[in-house]
This record gives C-alpha cells, sequence and structure tokens, in this order.
C-alpha cells in the first residue's frame, strides 16, 4: 500500500483532498461554543401552591413528590426545595441511565399522586440543562408598564420568526392580572364575602354556545356572551342590587386594576423601567448565529424607532465565544508557523512545506469525525488541536528523519521513501496504538468537569487516526516528489548542521557517562522524582479545581431581612450602583475604555437567596469585554466591595460572577443529620469559622427565618353552628390571596381575573382581627375572633430535603490570589468538624462543589491513566518480547511528571484538573520517543554491539528526532502558554503540564533510558532476541526494485 501510493502521487493527493473536502463541507455547520456542553442529568418538577407556607409545602407538596418517586430507577440524589407558594423538586439520573426513559418514569410517576392540595397547580415537569443563555434584549421606553409589556411581547413574536432565533422569554414583570379590589366597608355593607363576589362575576360574565337556530334558507349559531375582557367591561358589570331595587355594577363598588400582581417584579436597564427579552437556545444551536440574528433585527429596529425609544444588547454570553476561539486560532496560527520555522532549521523548504501541509490534512479530515460525534468547536476541543500538532509532527518527523536518512545513505527517491517507511512502520504503529490506549480511557472520565475535559481525548484519537492514513500514504508520494529536486542548504544552515551534530555528539557523550555511572544517575532522578511528588502534599504547589473562566458580567447580589419594602431596596440599588462607579474609575487608568458599559437591577430575584420579594435584587453589570479589557473580574470585585463597605442590616450582599463554572462552589457543605434548628445552630458557627479565614467571601447559608405567620386554628364547638373548617379557610384564602375567577384572551395575551380585598384592607393587623365570616346559610356575620384562635409564629423561609431529610447548606466563594480551597476545607475537617463531631455525634457532613467534583474526575482520570499503563505494558510486552522491557518505555511517564510539577511553580500556577489532563494526555505522547529508542538499541545490539554501547548510541541515532518532536510541540503551545489575554488563564495550566512534561522527559529520557537499559543487563533482564526485529534495509530494498 505504501509503494502503491509512493508510485502513483494522483491517488496520494485525490485522498488529500477528499480529507479536506470533508471537513470543509462540515466547518460551516459546525456548533461553536465557549465550553462542551455539561448534560446536567437532571429533571425538575415545580408545584405551584399560592398562599401556602414553607412548612406546609413541604408537607403537601415534597412529602408526596418524595412517596411518589421513592424506587425509580438511576437517581443518584433527590432534592426537593419547600419555599412559600412553591415547591421544587430535583432529580439527579446516574450517569448510565437513559434519561427520556428516566423523564417519563418521572411523569408517570408524579401523574399517579392523588394527594396534592386541590389549590396546588398541575405540576410541571422539565428536563433541566436543554436550553442555554445567549444575550438579551432590553427594551427601554417611557411607556406605561402596560404598553411597555405589550411592545415587549411584540417584539418576542417577531424575534422568534426568525428562524435561527429559537426561544425568546420576556422578564421583568410579573402574571398581568385584571384584579378586582374591595374594601372591607363594602363588603359589609352588602354583606357579602370575597368568595361571594367571585362567585356573582364568575356566573355573570359568561361567553357560551347556546346551540344553534335552524331557518329554511339557512342554519345559525347560538352564542351567549357576557365575557368581561377589560377593566372598563368588568366595571360595567351588574352584581348586586340596592335597597331600592337599583342595580349595582361592580365598578361602584369595587376598584379594577389592568396591572401586573407583583410591584418588586421589575427590572431598570441604565436607571430606566425597561423589560427584558432573554434569548436562549437549545444545545444544538450556534451561539453566535443566534446572536448575529438578533444583533442585525436589534439593528433594524432601532433605525425606525424614535431616539427615546431603544432596544439594547445586554447580557452577553455569546461574544465572548467569538473572542476566546480568535484567541485560540490566533496562538494556533503563532503555534504553526514556529513549528515550521522549526523543521526548517533542519530539513528544505519543500520538505518542510509537505511535512506541515500534513496539518491542515489531518485537522480538517478530523472535523468530519469530530462532528459525526457530535462534538463542537470549542476551547477544550481546539486546545486538543494545538497538543495534536506536536503528536502529527511527532509520526511525521520520524518518518521524515528516516527518509532522509535513506535518501543520504544513497537511495534512490521512491527506495528512500518506501525502506524509511517501513522501517519506522512498526514504531509508528505502536506509538499510535500506546496513543490511543491512554486518550481511549480518558474519554469516558465523570463528573461535570470530565464531561468538559473528556473531549480533549476524542478530540486527539479522531486526530490521529486521521494523520495516521495522511503519513504513510499521503506523505511519503509527496517527500518522494520533494527529494526529486535538489536543494543545495545554505553557508547558516550547514554552520547550523554542524553545531548541532556537536551537541548531539555532546549528548550521546552524557549519555555514555549515565550508563557508565548509571546507578549512582539512576539514584539521583529517582530521588528528584521523589522531592517532585513531596511537594504537593507539602502545599507547595496548591491544588483547585478548575481555573477561573474570565467573563464579562458581574454581579451583586443584594439579600436583606424579610419585610423590607422596596423603596428601602431601590436606595440600597442607587448606593450600590455609585459604590461600583467609584471603584471602576479608580481601575479605568489602564483600560482603553469605560469599564461598565451597562448595569441592570432585577428586583425580587437572587441565585444565592432562594427567596423571592422585595428584600432581594440582583446588580447586573456588562462588563468592556474581556478580550481588550486588563481588570480582571476578581480586581473589580473586590474594589466593588470595599467601596460599598458594610451595609447595615443586610444578611448578605454577594459580589460574584453569574456562574460558577464546572468545578461548581469552591467551598459547599452540607450539614445532615440532627434536627432543623440544631443545623441552624451548627450553621452559624460554620459561617462564622469560614469568615476567619482570609480570602473567603461570599458566605451564605439557605436556612433563613421567613415573614411570621398568622395561624388560624377553630375553637371547639364552633362546628354546631354551621360554620365548618372550610367555610373559614375559603374566606380568608379569598380575602388575602384572592380568587381567581377565569383567564381571558385579550389582544394576542393570556391572563386572569382574580378578586381579593384593597390594599388597606390587607395590610392592616387591625382589620385582620375584626376580619368577619358569612354564615354560608344564615349570611350572618361572625366575627373571625369568635369563632376561631389566632397565633403569631415564625417559619424557616425555605427548607430543603436531601434524598428525603431536611439539610442545611453553607457555601462560600474564595479569592484563588488570596487562599486555597482545598487547605481551608482540609483544616475545617480536622480542627472544625472533628471536635464538632463529639458535641453533635449524629451530625453527618458532605463536601459538594468544587470539591467533589474534583474527587469524582480525579478518580475516574487516574483508574483511566491506571488501565491505559496495563493497556501500553501488554501491549509493549508483545512487541518487545520481554517482561522488562517496557518498564523502560514506561519510565518516561514518572520523569514527565517533574516537569509537570516544577513547570507549575516556575510559572506560579495551582495545579487544577486541566493540569492533570496534560499529565495524563502527555503519558500518550513521551511514551513515544522512548518505544522508538527502545527499538534501535535493540537493533545495535541485534547488529553485534554490546548492551551498554548499544543503549548509549541510541540517544545519538534517536537525538535528532526526539529533540525535533518535543520542540514541535513545545513550539506549537508556546504562543498559549505566554498568552497575557484573561481568557487564557483557564488553558494556561493544561499547557504549562505539556510543555514542562514534555520538555523534562526529552532530556531525561535520553539519559536515563540507556542507564536503566544498562541496569537491566547487569541483572541479566534483557536478552540478544535472535529473531530481527524488523527487516534490514537491504531486505527492504530488494522489495522496492
Amino acid at each position: 500500500m505504501i509503494r502503491f501510493f509512493a508510485i502513483h502521487p494522483t491517488a496520494a493527493n485525490l485522498l488529500m483532498v477528499g480529507l479536506m473536502l470533508a471537513g470543509f463541507f462540515v466547518l460551516p455547520t459546525m456548533k461553536r461554543e465557549t465550553m462542551p456542553e455539561i448534560d446536567k442529568f437532571e429533571v425538575q418538577v415545580s408545584v405551584f401552591y399560592p398562599g401556602a407556607a414553607t412548612a406546609e409545602v413541604e408537607d403537601s407538596i415534597c412529602l408526596p413528590l418524595e412517596e411518589a418517586t421513592d424506587g425509580i430507577p438511576f437517581i443518584d440524589e433527590r432534592r426537593c426545595e419547600a419555599a412559600d407558594n412553591l415547591g421544587v423538586m430535583k432529580l439527579k439520573m446516574q450517569e448510565a441511565g437513559d434519561m427520556g426513559q428516566f423523564l417519563a418514569d418521572i411523569e408517570s410517576a408524579v401523574d399517579a399522586i392523588d394527594s396534592l392540595p386541590a389549590e396546588s397547580e398541575r405540576p410541571v415537569i422539565e428536563e433541566l440543562g436543554r436550553t442555554q443563555p445567549v444575550v438579551s434584549v432590553a427594551l427601554s421606553a417611557d411607556l406605561p408598564l402596560i404598553q411597555l409589556n405589550q411592545l415587549a411581547e411584540h417584539y418576542r413574536r417577531e424575534l422568534l420568526r426568525h428562524p435561527l432565533v429559537p426561544i425568546v422569554k420576556i422578564s421583568g414583570f410579573s402574571d398581568h392580572q385584571l384584579q378586582v379590589e374591595i374594601s372591607d366597608y363594602n363588603l359589609r355593607q352588602y354583606g357579602l364575602s370575597v368568595a361571594d363576589l367571585a362567585a356573582i362575576i364568575d356566573k355573570q360574565a359568561i361567553d357560551m354556545p347556546a346551540g344553534k337556530v335552524t331557518a329554511p334558507d339557512r342554519e345559525y349559531q347560538v352564542r351567549f356572551t357576557e365575557k368581561r375582557r377589560t377593566a372598563a367591561e368588568l366595571e360595567e358589570l351588574i352584581v348586586v342590587k340596592g335597597m331600592a331595587g337599583a342595580e349595582v355594577r361592580l365598578g361602584d363598588i369595587a376598584t379594577i386594576y389592568d396591572s401586573f400582581e407583583k410591584e418588586e417584579d421589575k427590572i431598570t436597564f441604565d436607571g430606566q423601567r425597561a423589560a427584558l427579552l432573554v434569548v436562549q437556545k437549545n444545545s444544538v444551536d450556534d451561539s453566535l448565529r443566534v446572536l448575529e440574528a438578533v444583533r442585525e433585527f436589534v439593528q433594524a429596529e432601532n433605525a425606525r424607532l424614535p431616539e427615546e425609544m431603544r432596544l439594547i444588547l445586554t447580557q452577553d454570553s455569546a461574544s465572548i465565544v467569538a473572542d476566546r476561539l480568535r484567541m485560540i486560532i490566533t496562538n494556533a496560527w503563532q503555534g504553526l508557523i514556529l513549528v515550521a520555522l522549526t523543521l526548517y532549521l533542519f530539513f528544505s523548504g519543500r520538505y518542510v512545506f509537505w511535512v506541515v501541509m500534513g496539518l491542515p490534512v489531518s485537522f480538517l479530515g478530523a472535523f468530519a469525525v469530530i462532528t459525526a460525534l457530535g462534538i463542537s468547536i470549542n476551547m477544550i476541543s481546539l486546545v486538543g488541536l494545538l497538543i495534536a500538532i506536536g503528536i502529527l509532527m511527532d509520526d511525521a518527523i520520524v518518518l521524515s528523519e528516516s527518509i532522509a536518512t535513506e535518501y543520504r545513505d544513497g537511495r534512490t527517491p521512491l527506495q528512500a521513501v518506501v525502506i524509511g517507511t517501513k522501517r519506522v512502520a512498526r514504531g509508528v504503529i505502536s506509538s499510535f496504538v500506546t496513543t490511543v490506549i491512554v486518550f481511549s480511557g480518558l474519554a469516558f472520565i465523570k463528573g461535570d468537569m470530565g464531561q468538559v475535559l473528556k473531549v480533549l481525548p476524542v478530540v486527539l484519537i479522531s486526530v490521529l487516526v486521521v494523520s495516521l492514513i495522511e503519513a504513510f500514504l499521503i506523505l511519503p508520494a509527496h517527500l518522494r516528489h520533494a527529494l526529486s529536486y535538489k536543494e543545495n542548504p545554505s553557508a547558516w544552515k550547514v554552520a547550523f548542521a554542524e553545531r548541532f551534530e556537536l551537541w548531539r555528539e555532546y549528548v550521546g557523550r552524557v549519555a555514555d557517562k549515565a550508563v557508565e555511572y548509571r546507578y549512582a544517575f539512576v539514584g539521583g532522578v529517582v530521588g528528584l522524582f521523589f522531592v517532585t511528588v513531596s511537594l504537593l502534599p507539602a502545599g507547595l504547589v496548591k491544588f483547585q479545581g478548575f481555573p477561573t473562566l474570565e467573563g464579562d458580567l458581574l454581579q451583586a447580589r443584594i439579600l436583606m431581612p424579610q419585610g423590607t419594602s422596596l423603596v428601602e431596596m431601590e436606595n440600597l440599588v442607587a448606593y450600590q450602583k455609585k459604590a461600583l462607579y467609584l471603584a471602576a474609575g479608580n481601575l479605568s487608568g489602564k483600560e482603553v475604555a469605560p469599564l461598565i458599559e451597562h448595569i441592570s437591577v432585577t428586583y425580587g430575584v437572587n441565585g444565592d437567596a432562594f427567596e423571592s420579594g422585595a428584600h432581594v435584587a440582583t446588580i447586573n453589570v456588562d462588563l468592556l469585554a474581556a478580550e481588550v479589557r486588563h481588570t480582571s473580574i476578581s480586581e473589580l470585585r473586590q474594589a466593588w466591595s470595599k467601596a460599598a463597605g458594610d451595609i447595615p442590616g443586610a444578611i448578605a450582599i454577594l459580589y460574584k460572577e453569574p456562574s460558577p463554572g464546572p468545578a461548581g462552589r469552591a467551598i459547599y457543605l452540607r450539614l445532615a443529620g440532627l434536627d432543623i434548628d440544631q443545623l441552624k445552630g451548627i450553621s452559624i458557627r460554620l459561617q462564622n469559622w469560614l469568615r476567619s479565614y482570609e480570602g473567603v467571601v461570599n458566605v451564605l447559608d439557605d436556612l433563613r427565618p421567613g415573614k411570621p405567620q398568622l395561624t388560624v386554628r377553630m375553637r371547639e364547638g364552633v362546628y354546631a353552628s354551621g360554620i365548618d373548617a372550610s367555610v373559614v379557610a375559603t374566606q380568608l384564602r379569598a380575602a388575602y390571596q384572592g380568587t381567581e375567577i377565569d383567564e381571558v384572551q385579550y389582544q394576542g395575551e393570556t391572563y386572569e381575573i382574580r378578586v381579593r380585598m384593597d390594599e388597606p384592607s390587607r395590610s392592616a393587623l387591625s382589620r385582620f382581627d375584626e376580619l368577619v365570616i358569612i354564615h354560608p346559610e344564615t349570611r350572618q356575620r361572625v366575627p373571625l375572633m369568635a369563632i376561631a384562635d389566632i397565633e403569631m409564629h415564625r417559619d424557616y423561609a425555605r427548607i430543603q430535603r436531601i434524598n428525603g431529610e431536611r439539610v442545611v447548606t453553607v457555601f462560600a466563594d474564595v479569592f484563588t490570589e488570596r487562599a486555597n480551597a482545598s487547605e481551608i476545607l482540609l483544616d475545617t475537617q480536622q480542627n472544625f468538624f472533628a471536635p464538632l463531631e463529639q458535641e453533635f455525634p449524629g451530625l453527618r457532613v458532605t463536601m459538594k462543589g468544587e470539591i467533589e467534583n474534583s474527587l469524582i474526575t480525579g478518580l475516574s482520570m487516574g483508574k483511566a491513566l491506571l488501565i491505559g499503563a496495563i493497556g501500553i505494558y501488554l501491549l509493549l510486552s508483545l512487541q518487545f518480547r520481554s517482561y522488562t522491557e517496557p518498564v523502560i518505555v514506561m519510565m518516561a511517564i514518572p520523569l514527565a511528571l517533574i516537569g509537570v510539577v516544577w513547570g507549575h511553580i516556575i510559572m506560579g500556577q495551582n495545579m487544577t484538573m486541566p493540569s492533570m489532563m496534560g499529565f495524563v494526555s502527555l503519558t500518550g505522547i513521551v511514551v513515544n520517543d522512548s518505544i522508538l529508542l527502545v527499538e534501535f538499541v535493540k537493533l545495535r545490539v541485534r547488529k553485534g554491539m554490546d548492551v551498554h554501547s548499544a543503549a548509549s548510541q541510541a540517544s545519538r541515532d534517536r537525538f535528532r528526532a526526539i529533540f525535533l518532536t518535543s520542540l514541535t510541540t513545545v513550539a506549537g503551545l508556546l504562543p498559549l502558554m505566554f498568552e497575557t489575554s484573561l481568557q487564557a488563564q483557564i488553558l494556561i495550566p493544561l499547557v504549562t503540564s505539556i510543555v514542562f512534561g514534555i520538555s523534562s522527559s526529552t532530556v531525561l529520557i535520553l539519559l536515563v533510558l540507556p542507564a536503566l537499559y544498562g541496569i537491566l543487563k547487569d541483572f541479566g533482564l534483557t536478552e540478544r532476541i535472535q529473531e530481527p526485529l524488523d527487516r534490514l534495509p537491504e531486505d527492504i530494498a530488494a522489495s522496492t526494485t
């Protein structure tokens, strides 16, 4: 096959063009995103229970859901959160399960529940993680709220008409309602309860078909319509008759508002009330295509709108995708140029051209493969291509070097190509198989970080498969063509070659000394390895689950005590904005543009508080793009926090990025096993403990007191009077919660009509004491105080249940520049929880977040490395026909670890999961050089050289190839390792592992491996193979003539 393609260059060119066309065909369709998508494996069941307190939601919603879902296969964790008006259960599936069947099982189980309260709404079941935010469009206009909402709905429909915009949601408004509010005085005057009034309106506002009338010539439909769809129409509805028989209309006794349910559910954008159109994408959609479609729409609409009305892009999470991909592609081109220049030092221009051409051919062919596997273009997959440059150059250089050697020895171009390729074919294939063995295990690592990182080995394997085809079938034909042209090297290249030969000989002499003093040399290297490893537990190299991913969004999440008014929250937000501008002004000196682009405020929302209401709010800050920004988010949030200072009365104000990244929260601790009040006490002590560490911020738990509650219980003997609990509960609920009469459609919008007491009657506690209940039969007015006892107490605002028991969660963030989460958690375990467990024997503490995700991914990565090492050993044992010689080859792995650890120290980097991924990936690279080195040792021995001499001579034989492969790998990644952009910080630890690991292993392989081979010979663990390892050049030459 090799000879066929070498003789027929047309076949090689057609194959090359086919691979490239396959890549060009799929490239326009590939999805682009920042990071590989993380499957949540979670299903959420939400049940809205209006007016219910937290404890009632727990008993009436969470417990039935837990009982119904008990026993569903593949449940990893059940989490139910009870809060005012809402119960939410999240069920996490084991990775081995099937999401379709898991979702169907949950739907069947929930549908079978018959014990949910009648007042609760139908459960909503959805799979989480199927959509991701792309960008939001702020609609800012000086319009009444109803018109602003209608305009936002108009733009939502217009955006959805675009084929590239899949999902648009409106934010900034609560439910649109027609609210009928009546005073307690009018209820008394007309002898009505709120429930009575709701029933009257419901009976009067009717719209229904009434049959048909058949005439001789045609048929008529009959329809009765008294449906009221607007506030004006409702005002004209007759509800009661006056004392003199006059008709009393609804507008005479009640006020009707066309408004929104909650005043605190609102958004301001750059200080003005706004609507927010939140654009999301499905998992298969391309973020940048969606963003471009929205941007074009906004530009077109703004050209038609008056100046006082604007559509503005905000919370853009897609542009950063383009910035990050552009940064990596730029570094890739720089690396590719360095690789080409490196090769040009050793080969002719034509030779280098065809060697380097293997990269785009392999990459484009690999794009077709990874597209079929569902992999997108993202930071990890592109870094995989960068790493592949070194591996591809490894194979290409080995082949090119072998062919060049044969050509220098007097072979014809055809003979040199065939002989040179076949001479190293077994070693190259063996290297390919060992690399695939290592990477195959890594493709199945677990955890959220594993889902991100496992894209790397899949991309590398795809590139390697295509590159193997290119190396054996395409490259030889092109190199034969290049060898046909005589090219006289320039004087400087001749001088460089001479100096390189001197350097090669110097390394050979060092290898001679290493073999001569092999025990001392190997002992020194082993000592260096143990010293290096000891740096990890000593804390000199700190561990961090995942590097911080720099974004363009910053938030302040405000949590005040329950009962804080909206006006108080607005004043606090204004103060926080002033502090932000002050902090940004102090940092803006190094920026080319204003650091802050836009500020939006979402009232009633706080992602860390798990509560809603006027006492919570989130300030969203759009920053200057990270690609051109010099100020990190960490710097700005520390400056903002310092400028704002302590806020009297605030429970917590958290300055942070919107998402913690794939690693999760730095500190996330679950407390369980005790009474909820005991857990709260421990939580308070734990929070104080964590705050004592420098660099620990945003400390909070998820258990806080809720609003004061008035509990009403019937007195004994009341039931005999004809008033039962349902009468009292119904009238109480109607008066304060309100009664929904109907849902109506008007001007393309669906909204409800609700009746309740007016605000003064509902807000005064004295009015509650004076509340009367209408007797269902006699219509007499009975004071509530006469038939019921009223008590006041306070429940928790939210209760979380994990796998059927109450838990309290404490979480915090860590400034990685000042503290290390792993060290803090270790110290907390030893010095806080260990003594505490003596005081509370039943206490159980679970560490979640970054530490758990790192453990899950780290263990599966370690297992993959072990399986890969076993696979490599078995393969090499078969190839070398020895049980001990493979150990020499695999010594490259710990030698690489020396460079990895010291590289992180030199670069000032924390060890992270990407760092470990880089090291494990490195094992598949460094082993390849060792394989070919051992092959040449054995070949020298076969030709009659003694083992000690053959071992040191092999370092001379393979120095150029090993040096070149390592140098090209380092050259390809060097620009990214020294990239100063904030975007690159997440990738630098991975690149650091590979660059320093391959550098150290290259030096040590050339010296340690010959010394180890000599030691094995001393113990009689090597033997001279009588069977030839490969056909000799003379045999191959004969077959090519």
